[in-house]
């Protein structure tokens, strides 16, 4: 609980989902959750209760990161009104699961946009003052689809390969620093995502069994701040799936390429 008190820790995404929940977590360990998503209403509303459950009242910003300018000016806001931040949570994303040829050049930039550049952006807005201070943390959520792409969701998995291009690259510029980068790679999580990224409810469906708490993947990613590590798996069967693929890429999609069409 110590290694959060009073630390200033931004989530982008947080009006919903694991974002929602690691606002709680955050606060509830005593740190000072900076809440950021486009909807400023939900946000209102979970700083509300947040408060009131315990004691800590977030600053919360209306924010879509695909939008450079915003994120600017949004991060010099925070600067000015609490100082640097410690940590930085990139939890902005989305999906759409689609064949390849059915995804259109809008969907595929708007996705870049936020899954992608959204994060790069945040991450330069507090990587100068970290690097001041040689001290701060920035936690990636990306996932298991960025390891090992299936059917429909090629864009989606192009975008978290590229996310973990960044944040491992970003780890070994930083390795002789006080800042720590950490991903976080989850399976199927059972919260809203689906709604947008699958209309058919299929994949949903078929990957029921599977899902993740997102109550446990909230807390386990705010677990990495008080110990740091490199990357968290999860579940981590299905880490140790994706090193499996890294290594006989052709037998997994043999075996399992039934499994994986069901989206």
């Amino acid at each position: 609980m110590d290694k959060l008190k009073d630390k200033k820790v931004v989530i982008t995404g947080a009006s919903s989902g694991i974002g929602e929940l690691m606002a709680y977590e955050v606060a509830a360990k005593g740190g000072k959750p900076i809440l950021l998503a486009r909807s400023y209403d939900k946000l209102l509303k979970i700083a509300e209760n947040i408060s009131e459950q315990t004691g800590v009242t977030p600053l919360i910003f209306k924010l879509d990161v695909s939008d450079g300018d915003a994120v600017e000016k949004v991060f010099t806001t925070i600067k000015s009104s609490v100082g640097n931040v410690d940590i930085l949570i990139n939890n902005a994303g989305y999906a759409r699961f689609e064949l390849a040829h059915e995804a259109t050049m809008e969907t595929v930039e708007s996705m870049f946009k936020v899954n992608v550049f959204g994060s790069i952006a945040c991450t330069q807005a507090v990587l100068e003052n970290m690097l001041t201070e040689d001290h701060g943390h920035i936690i990636f959520i990306a996932s298991q689809a960025g390891k090992l792409a299936t059917p429909k969701s090629s864009v989606y998995s192009a975008t978290k390969h590229a996310l973990l291009g960044f944040a491992n690259s970003l780890r070994m510029e930083l390795a002789n620093t006080g800042i720590k980068v950490s991903t976080v790679n989850p399976g199927p999580i059972r919260t809203e995502f689906f709604r947008i990224a699958d209309k058919t409810g299929s994949y949903e469906k078929n990957v029921e069994k599977f899902m993740l708490d997102p109550k446990v993947v909230a807390m386990k990613t705010i677990g990495l701040i008080e110990n740091p590590k490199r990357e968290l798996n999860l579940p981590r069967w299905m880490g140790i799936g994706t090193k499996l693929y890294q290594l006989f890429p052709t037998l997994v999609e043999k075996v399992a390429g039934e499994q994986f069409r069901k989206k």
